[in-house]
């Protein structure tokens, strides 16, 4: 290409009339330009005078769109001499040094020129099982979103005035890196603030402040865990958790859950795990709590064979007719319980903020394994979060969230009954953010959940908790706490369309 052409195609690709500057397209259309070899290496260029009169633009334009093309390695100056484009090809026996040399038919273009197909196939072992058994749904937001609390009624004039004035002193200590287990006047605020809560034991030194119980968990795998090592799963259970674990490279072994929560079997209690993920004080998804024997029976097994136990204690502020339930690591004495929650299902998800309690002899190490694997800040958040919990709010909101939520769970459980009688059951009700409304053995709760998508309706199929195919219960979770209570019904009404349309037909049999 001629510097006349040159000018000429960047004359009829110049758009005088968008949004992007001139320099700007000027630069990325030579760029285009060198990488498809329209400007070979060797090739020199215009001066910028020439260029900039060719296209009627200014010359420092030119000039600026030149000194970059150099400074990224596309053209070489040479002072008396001119601008010319590098060879910035490939190095192809460097390229094909390790491939294998392809047999090609004559006339047809080697194997070895053409792209490779991209697909999951990519993928490490691990990958493909992540992403084929991904559960994050592309809403997150809406009737009946499981696991989501009422982000408009969170308090955001308060949290902003607090905010405020933290941003005010601009103190220089909050801007920087967390320190090992975040802020330490969070870190004692959450230690009274679970004492009396949640019955757990600890001090603000055990507590460490994560982005959540996903950043909770692969901690605690990271640093107690080797690749291959067994882990119990409820089954069913939460999927991020489970994806969590296998994407560690942990071979995860499914345990029943019964109406007193995790039933290990005696094959599971001859070869015991490195660790046990529990829901204990609201069993996700199902509902059930671990009773007290079943409790200690776990811990005592724990103690014997060096079990960790990870104990996810995600939304139990949300009892409805009863007190939250003690915590299982309240009755820990050995120092095998590793205590998980979050303070997005309490506020908002989008704040990211969970906390974890580690054992004391594992607080040095957890303190340091954070710091070097995260490299942890927010330090301003977790000072409003300090303040809102101090001044009282956290306890109020919690409170206040606690109604508002039973009296959306209520006008559920009533639009069902009305629906559908006794015909479907609703289960783990008692506790949480959702219910789980049962299906016939015979029903698809996969298919309902996509006819509901395409209905303007979220909700998430029970069988995909399971590890187990086909699983061992149908149904569908709905998550009531995210719904304004004049909205339940309508949008049960379209769910229940969907039911009634698509698992309540009976199977026909074949002739």
């Amino acid at each position: 290409m001629d510097t006349i052409i040159l000018s000429d195609w960047l004359a009829a690709r110049l758009d005088r009339a968008a949004g992007e500057p001139l320099y700007r397209q000027t630069l990325r259309l030579m760029q285009q330009a060198i990488l498809t070899g329209q400007l070979p290496p060797g090739t020199k260029l215009p001066s910028s005078r020439t260029l900039a009169e060719d296209l009627g633009i200014a010359r420092n334009t030119v000039l600026h769109v030149y000194d970059q093309l150099t400074a990224e390695g596309y053209v070489l100056s040479t002072t008396g001499s001119g601008t010319y484009v590098a060879d910035t090809q490939p190095d192809k026996a460097a390229v094909n040094a390790r491939r294998k040399p392809a047999v090609a038919a004559v006339g047809a273009a080697s194997a070895q020129d053409k792209p490779a197909k991209r697909d999951l196939n990519d993928l490490s072992s691990r990958g493909r099982r992540l992403i084929g058994q991904a559960g994050v749904s592309a809403k997150q937001w809406g009737a009946f979103m499981p696991g989501v609390p009422d982000v408009a009624e969170f308090p955001a004039r308060t949290w902003s005035r607090l905010q405020a004035r933290l941003w005010k002193e601009a103190n220089p200590d909050l801007l920087t890196y967390a320190p090992g287990g975040g802020y330490r006047p969070l870190r004692r605020a959450l230690s009274d603030y679970l004492r009396v809560a949640r019955s757990v034991n600890c001090t603000a030194d055990q507590i460490i402040i994560t982005t959540g119980i996903h950043q909770s968990i692969d901690l605690a795998v990271r640093l107690l865990t080797d690749v291959g090592d067994r882990a119990w799963v409820e089954e069913p259970c939460y999927w991020g958790a489970r994806s969590v674990l296998q994407s560690s490279g942990i071979t995860l072994v499914p345990v029943p859950v019964d109406d007193e929560g995790l039933n290990p079997r005696e094959e599971d209690l001859r070869q015991p795990p490195r660790l046990a993920l529990v829901t204990p004080s609201h069993q996700y998804p199902l509902g059930m709590v671990m009773s007290l024997a079943r409790r200690r029976t776990l811990l005592e097994y724990a103690r014997q064979h060096n079990v960790w136990i990870i104990e996810d204690d995600y939304d139990s502020e949300f009892r409805y007719g009863s007190r939250p339930l003690a915590s299982l690591q309240g009755l820990d004495d050995a120092g095998q319980v590793i205590y998980v929650g979050s303070l997005g299902k309490m506020l908002f998800p989008g704040l990211r903020m969970g906390y974890m309690i580690a054992p004391e002899h594992l607080v040095d190490t957890f303190r340091m394994g954070i710091a070097e694997l995260y490299r942890e800040g927010q330090l301003m958040q977790q000072a409003v979060m300090t303040d809102f919990i101090m001044d009282g709010h956290l306890t109020s909101h919690v409170r206040r969230m606690r109604a508002l939520y039973g009296e959306r769970r209520q006008i559920l459980i009533d639009a069902i009954t009305a629906r559908f009688g006794s015909e479907l059951p609703v289960m783990g009700d008692e506790a949480g953010l959702h219910l789980v409304l049962g299906l016939p053995d015979h029903a698809d709760d996969r298919a309902v959940t996509a006819a509901a998508f395409d209905a303007g309706v979220i909700v998430r199929p029970l069988a995909s908790y399971y590890s187990c195919d086909p699983p061992a219960r149908r149904g569908l979770l709905l998550g009531y706490a995210c719904v304004p209570n004049d909205r339940i019904g309508p949008a049960f009404d379209t769910l229940a369309r969907v039911i009634e349309q698509t698992a309540l037909k009976k199977p026909t049999r074949a002739a």
